[in-house]
């Protein structure tokens, strides 16, 4: 890492990056392993602080935290894959993700026949429907998207 200009190019050490839980650091255990190599390199420590107060500082900190990446992988894993099953569950029952639409057709329509009267500008066309310029544009038919 090159110093930056002005400053110091001696560093303390040890050195702590300080982490609220090992899967913030990393997604998958191969990561996780090659970021906190890289840190070790560098002479910066890992500190997780909801993980046991987990360091990597010492030799018996490097073994908990070897034991404890491989657990915060298969949490993580354990969390998308829940999450997976509520979202088919959740398809299945009828219910639709994200946000409702704040363009309905009826909206779209009236805001088609604004723009295609030539009296209002795009503004005022997107105030009348509470929503931004960008969103009138991208639901109503314009002379550049006509092509």
């Amino acid at each position: 890492m090159d110093p930056l200009p002005g400053r110091p190019t001696t560093r303390r050490h040890p050195d702590h990056l300080v982490i609220w839980k090992i899967d913030r650091l990393g997604r998958i255990l191969r990561d996780l392993i090659a970021i906190v190599t890289t840190l070790d390199g560098r002479g910066v420590g890992v500190q997780s602080l909801t993980n046991g107060i987990i360091g990597t500082t010492t030799a018996h900190g490097k073994l908990v935290f070897g034991m404890f990446a491989p657990m915060a992988e298969y949490e993580a894993g354990l969390v998308r894959e829940r999450t997976q099953v509520g979202l088919i569950a959740a398809r299945r029952r009828g219910h639709k993700g994200g946000r409702k639409p704040k363009m309905t057709d009826d909206l779209i329509g009236k805001a088609q026949r604004m723009y295609d009267a030539r009296h209002f500008t795009m503004a005022e066309i997107a105030t009348s429907r509470g929503v931004t310029p960008m969103t009138i544009y991208r639901h109503i038919r314009t002379e550049a998207t006509a092509h």
